[in-house]
């Protein structure tokens, strides 16, 4: 199918977002939190009400995290999941880590997704059957065959707690960074070899670099080993791992990764 006019959207959208975003400095901003403990800043609510502006059409259905969810949404076929500013907690610290994630979701699977990371000047895009492009340049995934040696990114704030230690001697190098979309598209691009997470994400954090990463050639697996359908009711799933599919299929063989 052509999603060419959702991909304009998808740019247009992460232009208009990038604009906003000079108005505000990283690691000099005032944060609050939300019920549940996950902090939100002006930007993160100014960001959402861009993309909403930019990206939404009727018929379409809509899964943020700054919006209130509308279950309507579970009517339609075609749905953005997008989180407006994913790694909120590295945006406030000032960590480069940060994105703006979008995904157009059709019939329940990701098919068109832009991920940007303004602080690192980085913009992925990417469209099923079509591949993904780093600041317009094709990338594809890694194609490491091996454990042995292997860049894996991890999340920060799960290290921050100790919950790595568990791979303190494996293979692998751990890489501490902020933002599953950004890890996830980080993936995509081949600038990394794999990632994967030890606690549950909500579709808009993993469904643009889902589809980023099986576009560039890779594979994606929740934590029970199966693959996702998106634009559920409840959007949590059970965390996700995240490589080429020799390398995914290595992790999994760890015990304590697959039961982490």
């Amino acid at each position: 199918m052509d999603y060419s006019d959702a991909v304009k959207r998808i740019e247009a959208a992460l232009s208009a977002a990038r604009e906003a975003m000079k108005n505000f400095t990283p690691g000099k901003i005032q944060s609050a939190l939300k019920e549940g403990g996950d902090p939100v800043t002006e930007a993160d609510v100014l960001l959402d009400a861009i993309l909403k502006k930019a990206l939404l059409r009727d018929g379409e259905g809509w899964l943020s995290e700054e919006t209130g969810d509308d279950l309507s949404r579970l009517g339609k076929s075609r749905v953005w999941i997008v989180d407006p500013l994913d790694g909120t907690r590295e945006f406030i610290e000032g960590i480069p880590e940060w994105c703006i994630s979008i995904a157009y979701v059709v019939d329940g699977f990701p098919q068109a997704a832009g991920i940007c990371n303004p602080a690192a000047n980085q913009t992925f895009l990417g469209i099923r059957d079509c591949g993904v492009t780093l600041n317009s340049r094709p990338v594809k995934i890694s194609q490491r065959q091996t454990l042995n040696g292997a860049t894996v990114l991890a999340s920060r704030s799960e290290v921050k707690r100790g919950q790595w230690k568990l791979f303190e001697n494996a293979p692998f190098k751990i890489i501490p960074t902020g933002s599953v979309a950004y890890k996830m598209a980080c993936v995509a691009a081949g600038l990394y070899d794999a990632t994967f997470t030890l606690v549950p994400k909500n579709e808009w954090d993993v469904a643009a670099g889902w589809l980023m990463v099986e576009a560039a050639g890779g594979k994606v697996l929740d934590k029970n080993a199966r693959p996702r359908r998106f634009n559920q009711q409840n959007p949590l799933l059970d965390g996700l791992f995240a490589a080429n599919s020799v390398v995914l299929g290595n992790l999994l063989d760890i015990e304590e990764v697959r039961h982490s």
